[in-house]
């Protein structure tokens, strides 16, 4: 067995994610096996969490945790749990980690094999979600790949939870393994340990594994020779909106917003961007050069969520865009608290109305304050997600806010939208 931050002599080319062979023989005679201890392979453990903190690599799902501080977590709650592949990828506007499954999914599958080795856990379980055909046959041909070849030390296991927004925060998606329900739980910090049942649970999105086994392929210095020294490495991003060439591309971290955009080509010059997701920031073109960076963003108030940049055209309503996004958050809630069950769905409403110019004299009080009422206030970060999204409209849009307020809207709102939707959805 390889020793882990020992540099595979068949890796070639810069560090990168995408463009490996998607069979298992092509996989491994470009990248070579990954670095899985031996039976008597005395110090891996600590080897492989010192190479994993020395890389600085923070998760790619959201909420941007350090992973080895999230390893940490996993190994104190004890062996034979269980890690987590998820693969929901709820944000309509997202496409990184279903290419990363199609494309390489056995970069993925090894990063959950390395954790499990850290962990002592029992198994891997992928997480893709109902009607994501394409993804789940792939996911199982590696599967049965990795099994024939004794690849798989840990058993690996694909499960299809409901496609919904919610279902795939870390929370509900353990809780739906162990119960059943899609149902997200209250948890202050992820320095409280998910389990499921009585034993713990490590869940990490699909991009985020696959760098943990590259990570351990070529050691830190290859992560860190890309992005910057604070928050170092690649990431995927998925470009959408009024452009020419919608897709999934690879960055360095602090790259500019507006180089990231350009690189799927804007039909027009873009009003604004939509950073993070339908749970981000929209953010105005004084902004544009902005280092797509954590500390960078959140001076902004924005993240880097998901890895979703969206391009708002010239000849589009940001206010009704965002109308549009409150509807798809407030129908996606789990249901179980008022912010989301009765907050939600109020803010929505009430941005469709600023949007068409339906204004009354007590609108955009009334807004505010159940912005500030449902922030914070839910069992997750959901509402907290859509409360952020149209603050920002407000603030990006805060001239279409005068205009429209005073009974004289832009006029764009009924054009088709510019953003990615369910098929079956359809907003209020």
């Amino acid at each position: 067995m390889h020793s882990v931050s020992e540099a595979s002599a068949q890796t070639t080319g810069r560090y990168r994610l995408l463009g490996h062979p998607t069979d298992l023989a092509g996989h491994v005679a470009t990248l070579g096996p990954a670095p899985l201890p031996s039976g008597n392979a005395r110090g891996w453990h600590e080897a492989f969490v010192s190479v994993l903190e020395a890389s600085g690599l923070a998760g790619r799902g959201g909420a941007g945790f350090p992973s080895a501080i999230k390893l940490a977590v996993a190994h104190a709650a004890g062996k034979g749990g269980t890690i987590v592949v998820n693969a929901m990828e709820g944000e309509p506007a997202s496409d990184k980690d279903k290419l990363l499954l199609i494309r390489s999914p056995h970069l993925v599958l090894d990063g959950a094999q390395l954790l499990a080795a850290a962990t002592s856990a029992r198994r891997v379980m992928v997480c893709v979600p109902e009607g994501r055909e394409q993804v789940a046959a792939a996911v199982s041909l590696a599967m049965a790949e990795r099994a024939a070849a004794g690849c798989a030390p840990v058993e690996e296991v694909l499960v299809r939870p409901p496609d919904r927004f919610v279902a795939g925060e870390e929370s509900a998606l353990a809780r739906w393994i162990e119960s059943g329900q899609s149902l997200p739980s209250f948890r202050p910090d992820k320095g409280t340990p998910l389990r499921i049942g009585r034993k713990g649970a490590l869940v990490h999105n699909a991009e985020t594994l696959a760098h943990v086994a590259m990570i351990a392929r070529t050691g830190p210095d290859a992560f860190r020779a890309h992005g910057l020294v604070e928050d170092p490495g690649t990431s995927l991003v998925t470009i959408s909106g009024a452009v020419e060439h919608p897709g999934v591309v690879e960055i360095d971290r602090g790259t500019p917003l507006i180089d990231i955009a350009n690189r799927a080509t804007p039909t027009g010059v873009p009003q604004a961007l939509l950073v993070g997701g339908y749970g981000g920031s929209w953010v105005d073109p004084v902004h544009f050069t902005t280092p797509y960076a954590s500390l960078s963003l959140r001076a902004i108030g924005a993240t880097a969520g998901v890895g979703i940049v969206i391009v708002l055209g010239p000849d589009a309503c940001g206010l009704m865009e965002s109308a549009r996004i409150a509807h798809y958050m407030a129908g996606q809630s789990a249901g179980q608290c008022g912010p989301c069950v009765y907050g939600l769905p109020a803010i929505a409403d009430d941005m469709t109305r600023l949007a068409r110019g339906h204004v009354d004299a007590g609108l955009m009080a009334r807004l505010e304050r159940r912005l500030r009422e449902v922030h914070g206030r839910g069992a997750c970060r959901h509402p907290d997600g859509a409360v952020n999204l149209v603050r920002s409209a407000l603030s990006v849009f805060a001239a279409d806010v005068a205009t429209h307020a005073h009974g004289t809207p832009c006029g764009w709102g009924s054009r088709t939208s510019q953003l990615r939707f369910p098929p079956a959805w359809r907003a209020a």
